[in-house]
């Protein structure tokens, strides 16, 4: 198995019914990547930087991309991006903002602050579904992705 395909994808969401949703049609569109899910912004910078709950994961690569929810307590997803684009460890790892605004205003920030796509969260199961393999059939199969790893 190479990095590439080895590759963990990080879903920050906060309402439980859309990881629920996230996570079946994640399993409904055949990716063979691992999708690990954290509930808010406080636990997107746990799980990279290695800390709490997930020190045991720094032999890990970092994730190969990151799904983000932009209203998240603790920190939102404008913060999470802030601190990530900040880091030079941490920059390159891809950003798909993933929520419900349509808002021209979150679109220009978002993209103002270094995410690689702005997705709005579509409304049925099968458009889920069909998003989440137009995403892996992007990133995965079209892209390439850094493997990055927590001490770099």
């Amino acid at each position: 198995m190479s990095k590439q395909s080895s590759l963990v994808v990080l879903l920050a969401e906060d309402d439980p019914d859309d990881r629920m949703l996230i996570a079946e049609a994640w399993e409904e569109s055949g990716l063979r990547h691992p999708l690990h899910i954290v509930e808010h912004g406080e636990a997107v910078m746990d799980y990279l930087y290695r800390r709490g709950p997930y020190a045991a994961l720094r032999e890990m690569p970092l994730p190969g991309l990151i799904l983000l929810d932009l209203n998240m307590p603790r920190k939102d997803g404008w913060e999470v991006l802030k601190e990530m684009k900040a880091d030079p460890r941490l920059r390159p790892i891809p950003v798909v903002v993933l929520t419900t605004s349509k808002e021209e205003e979150d679109i220009y920030r978002s993209y103002d602050l270094g995410v690689n796509s702005f997705i709005v969260k579509p409304v049925t199961f099968n458009a889920l579904v069909q998003m989440i393999r137009g995403l892996g059939a992007y990133w995965f199969e079209m892209a390439k992705i850094p493997v990055v790893w927590c001490g770099e």
